[in-house]
């Protein structure tokens, strides 16, 4: 775990943490030349830690921990870092902050369940709303508030690039998963970041995104894709989220179809929302859905 530079004043670690749902790794990326803002300091793995501290040149300090979301392979590390430096956590807020009232309700009702992965004890030093600047030594950060991955996504501008979480990667869509994530907030998201003219995306794992307004567009083509199948399938019949995963995802390996089950349900609340389709009975994880 050593790091590698990627452009002058920004260099990214990848954590040891490969899997099918995080690449090769968590990528942890160091922006500056005195005053360092690490973002996504990644899961709790000491020795990313350590490889993170040993990044430090002389004269270098840790000043800022950013956190694009509250996953447990992006923020947990952020406290013994900041316990070690001393520099603060900066982020949109804790793990349930953010959703929307649709979510809120679900959430509280306990109606769909959901809550995969996330870093439930996580908490900033501080805030960081959409605008918000930060300074260092030769930099400048933007916050970007991109929901949708998670409520509390936050995405970062920094020299005309942009460091894009969960929201945008090159090499997989992201998980959307209720009451966390919200397709009609991912939609937005995208639509949000496809107005900027970032030429570069920095992703939470894999390659830099060189093209990302065609990666923006074309993952909003395959979501729409998948809402169309959606309504193919239910214009046959009735469905619940497995049925339609089964139909749908005809390629996805088996292990991995309860995800793609949580992604189907994003898209069905989504379009419970937008009246299209509609519960038979109460919204929950395992109803049965028509269209309206």
């Amino acid at each position: 775990m050593t790091a590698t530079e990627l452009e002058p004043g920004l260099h990214v670690i990848v954590a040891p943490n490969p899997s099918p749902m995080t690449g090769r790794g968590t990528n942890t990326y160091l922006i500056g030349g005195t005053d360092i803002a690490v973002i996504d300091p990644g899961p709790m793995i000491m020795s990313h830690l350590a490889a993170i501290l040993e990044a430090l040149e002389p004269g270098q300090r840790i000043s800022h921990i950013l956190v694009t979301h509250s996953h447990l392979d992006h923020s947990p590390l952020a406290r013994p870092l900041a316990e070690t430096t001393g520099a603060p956590v900066l982020a949109a807020g804790p793990s349930d902050w953010g959703r929307s009232p649709v979510m809120q309700a679900l959430a509280r009702d306990d109606r769909i369940g959901g809550g995969e992965g996330i870093d439930e004890g996580f908490v900033p030093d501080r805030q960081l709303v959409h605008g918000s600047l930060l300074h260092g030594d030769g930099w400048q950060i933007e916050t970007l508030e991109t929901p949708g991955h998670m409520a509390n996504h936050l995405s970062f501008g920094w020299a005309g690039a942009l460091f894009s979480g969960d929201l945008v990667m090159g090499w997989s869509s992201s998980l959307i998963s209720p009451p966390d994530g919200d397709m009609t907030a991912f939609y937005a998201s995208l639509a949000r970041l496809r107005a900027r003219g970032d030429r570069v995306y920095y992703p939470g794992h894999g390659d830099p995104v060189t093209a990302p307004q065609d990666r923006c567009e074309a993952l909003v083509a395959h979501r729409r894709a998948r809402e169309t199948a959606i309504m193919d399938a239910l214009s046959r019949a009735p469905a619940d989220t497995a049925a339609l995963a089964g139909r749908i995802y005809t390629d996805t390996p088996a292990a991995l179809l309860p995800m793609a089950e949580r992604n189907i349900l994003a898209h069905l609340i989504d379009l419970t929302e937008r009246n299209l389709v509609e519960p038979l009975g109460p919204m929950n994880a395992k109803a049965t859905f028509a269209l309206r």
